[in-house]
């Protein structure tokens, strides 16, 4: 997985599992407030229901008090049952009578249950509905709620009544209020509640996506403006990389075309002048001459790729690199070994023979340093340390690594370095000189 990928995902992720827990949050305390919200409609209902349940009780014993005062006998309670059965409020309103052992003396709506005992009756849960209706009658009266068939559907559904004790007559009287009102207001707040949560939780997803949406557009354009960068460095990087190369060759053209081969064209002079005149002389000459290119032949080829590094090795290597640096530029180059030296692999050996001959030259280049130090460490478990540190002027390294026109050959050491599994560490800060340090596993 890409760096940019692993950002991105750093970013999203963290913005999908807030929202994710805000989401939960939204749910739970929207669930919490519609189930208060229920307790609290469901009680105001309950309280309205009684108060009206009362109510209607309250006016059927004023109804039938006048007869109920008088003390009379049969005639009086026939009376009161006909006022009683005339007293209805709405489809499903209505009082009825029975005697406290269990008998229907009057029903509005059911009048086939008038006559029949229905003391042993028991609800679908089991309560014995007759029996709590008079036990709460004896008691002074009060609510009872209980399942009974409801007459303008047929269906059995709960209710909440209201019965007294008309003792004298051995009467309980009562009304009630049939409940499914409340489970239809409450079922369209449940209704509500859902859709309002289910809102809540578009809203949010909306937010993520627009969240993500906004990421995933910065982060392809944080993309694009890097490519164009990275692209940008590439196209100078391999127009310097072609300069370098050109200049090299430039290089060992003037070397070549200025000692090899003037050389070269004056012993063949001398030579010809010594074979027709048989001049000892001039043929001394141009052995002299001769030595003298093979001389700056080899100086070329070591300059291309010393034959110490592969014939006595990494040291011998630095050793003369560091003699040659001192004879050229008169800079004091200091060679130190630590560990016991072993074998290197030829990758392992030209890359830091090339990042200490790079460091050298840029010391030389730019440093105005009077000595440097080449440590090569050799440590424990394959560790490999090439340190250059001098006491020249320094430089701020972070422009240096911002500026695309600076910083080519510290470029150079840092990829070579890496394509062998090492790392380079540089501190350096103007007027403090400056230490380069490559570290690998060898």
């Amino acid at each position: 997985m890409r760096l940019r990928t692993k950002i991105l995902l750093l970013a999203i992720l963290p913005l999908l599992a807030a929202l994710a827990l805000i989401a939960l949050a939204v749910q739970q305390q929207e669930r919490a407030l519609a189930q208060r919200e229920y307790a609290l409609v469901e009680r105001a209902y309950m309280d309205a229901r009684r108060s009206e349940l009362r109510s209607y009780v309250d006016l059927a014993v004023s109804t039938v008090r006048p007869l109920y005062d008088r003390r009379g006998g049969e005639a009086e309670r026939e009376q009161a049952l006909r006022l009683l059965a005339s007293l209805d409020y709405g489809p499903d309103g209505y009082f009825f009578v029975y005697d406290l052992q269990g008998k229907v003396l009057m029903h509005s709506r059911q009048t086939e249950l008038v006559g029949q005992n229905l003391w042993a009756l028991r609800d679908p849960q089991g309560r014995p509905t007759i029996q709590r209706l008079i036990a709460q009658a004896r008691a002074g009266g009060g609510f009872v709620d209980y399942l009974w068939q409801q007459p303008s559907s047929g269906l059995v559904k709960p209710k909440l009544g209201y019965v007294i004790a008309l003792e004298r007559w051995g009467w309980m009287m009562g009304t009630g209020l049939y409940l499914d009102g409340i489970q239809a207001t409450l079922s369209q707040l449940e209704r509500e509640a859902n859709r309002n949560i289910a809102t809540t939780l578009l809203w949010i997803a909306g937010i993520a996506a627009f969240g993500i949406a906004l990421i995933s557009a910065s982060g392809l354009a944080l993309n694009l403006s890097e490519q164009r960068v990275a692209e940008n460095k590439l196209r100078l990087l391999a127009r310097q990389v072609q300069q370098s190369q050109e200049d090299e060759r430039a290089r060992l053209a003037r070397e070549l075309h200025d000692g090899v081969s003037q050389t070269l064209v004056s012993s063949k002079l001398l030579v010809e002048a010594g074979a027709a005149d048989g001049d000892r002389e001039s043929l001394a000459r141009a052995l002299r001459q001769l030595e003298n290119s093979l001389v700056e032949v080899r100086r070329i080829s070591h300059r291309l790729r010393p034959a110490l590094l592969d014939n006595l090795g990494l040291p011998a290597a630095l050793q003369h690199l560091a003699r040659e640096v001192e004879d050229a530029s008169g800079l004091a180059v200091a060679v130190r070994l630590e560990g016991a030296p072993r074998e290197l692999g030829d990758e392992v050996k030209t890359a830091l023979f090339r990042i200490a001959q790079e460091g050298l030259t840029n010391v030389v280049k730019h440093a105005q340093a009077r000595q440097v130090e080449l440590l090569l460490g050799f440590g424990t478990g394959g560790a490999l340390r090439l340190s250059l540190t001098d006491d020249g002027r320094g430089f701020d390294e972070q422009a240096v690594q911002l500026d695309p026109e600076r910083g080519i050959g510290l470029r150079n050491m840092r990829e070579r370095l890496a394509a062998i599994g090492g790392r380079l560490r540089i501190q350096s800060a103007p007027g403090h000189g400056t230490q380069l340090e490559a570290a690998l596993s060898a």
